[in-house]
């Protein structure tokens, strides 16, 4: 198949153009020159804080036509989002989907969808939250709520997308997991279950869309002084005071230490993941990294990524899956 050699061709031709001003980007989260994104038709999830609101903001200044998503529609931060986009003449759209809603999610893809004139260049699903405590706590409401948002939220989101992409043969996925989503914390309740299996729905995706021309990235980021903290707190103050004390009362020493968590994510800049994303969207395609993990401290995953690669290309690259494989990692 044609398109199976894309990568190779690409890659390439790129050498000395285009991936010469993004090669930093192995070795940092920032560019010393932006990269522009016009006429991108980019839809992004959980858009009322956070990398969303940063990504949307960032994104529509460097031209591209941005579907900022929210739930919960009408709200102030929707509100204070659009009058910003209409001050600046920003090609920015507003738009309700709540990523646990199928019926949402399908409408808000078909709004983007007709706005765009067609098939959206990139969905970044970043819409997320977090629950902290001991596994044996998490009850199946907390539990459902994870998933549904961390894992069914992006599933929703790309069965909804993909169609209209793979009938231009082009398009790029980016989900935003973790590096919680490859190693583990304890204490950080089902966050890192739903993180491993974006991960795994997001590479196996990757893999299955090489015929079609459409790259998947996932972002992983360390910890960022974002709105997930405040949320996770409160989530997690509500999981603690309806949880059972037969369960709390093998765990007082983490119990007492959540209680009185307060935020998180240190003094890091958050528009280190917009910066990366942004210049991973620049990228040719077929040149685009599977992982890109974003802080400036520890990056505890990255040898386990190269690991996993090296496992998935010599475990699969000689078999009828090996094209695949061997686009997705560049080999």
């Amino acid at each position: 198949m044609p398109d199976l050699t894309r990568r190779t061709l690409l890659a390439g031709a790129a050498a000395t153009g285009a991936l010469a001003a993004t090669a930093s980007l192995a070795q940092t989260d920032r560019l010393d020159t932006a990269p522009k994104l016009t006429g991108k038709a980019i839809l992004i999830t959980g858009c009322s804080s956070g990398f969303g609101r940063l990504m949307a903001e960032d994104f529509a200044r460097k031209g591209a036509r941005v579907f900022a998503t929210m739930r919960n529609l009408p709200r102030p931060e929707a509100d204070e989002l659009q009058a910003l986009a209409d001050a600046e003449k920003l090609d920015l759209h507003v738009v309700e989907i709540d990523v646990t809603d199928d019926a949402q999610v399908a409408a808000g893809i078909a709004e983007a969808e007709r706005i765009a004139g067609g098939a959206l260049d990139v969905l970044i699903n970043n819409a997320g939250i977090s629950t902290a405590g001991p596994i044996e706590i998490q009850d199946m409401q907390a539990t459902q709520l994870l998933f549904d948002t961390n894992v069914y939220g992006p599933h929703r989101l790309a069965r909804a997308a993909l169609p209209a992409m793979r009938a231009r043969k082009a398009g790029q996925i980016v989900n935003v997991t973790s590096q919680l989503g490859r190693v583990i914390v304890p204490g950080y309740g089902q966050y890192s279950a739903t993180k491993f299996a974006l991960e795994a729905m997001s590479e196996q995706m990757a893999y299955e869309l090489v015929p079609h021309g459409i790259d998947v990235t996932i972002i992983e980021p360390g910890g960022y002084p974002t709105k997930i903290w405040e949320n996770a707190n409160r989530l997690t103050t509500a999981l603690l005071d309806r949880a059972d004390e037969t369960h709390l009362a093998g765990y007082p020493a983490m119990i007492e230490q959540l209680r009185g968590r307060a935020g998180g994510g240190g003094s890091t800049d958050p528009m280190d993941v917009p910066n990366a994303i942004a210049a991973i969207i620049a990228m040719p395609p077929g040149t685009r990294p599977l992982r890109k993990p974003v802080h400036p401290g520890p990056k505890p995953q990255i040898p386990i990524n190269e690991v996993s690669a090296k496992v998935q290309v010599g475990w699969l690259g000689e078999s009828p899956f090996g094209p695949m494989i061997k686009a997705v990692h560049n080999v």
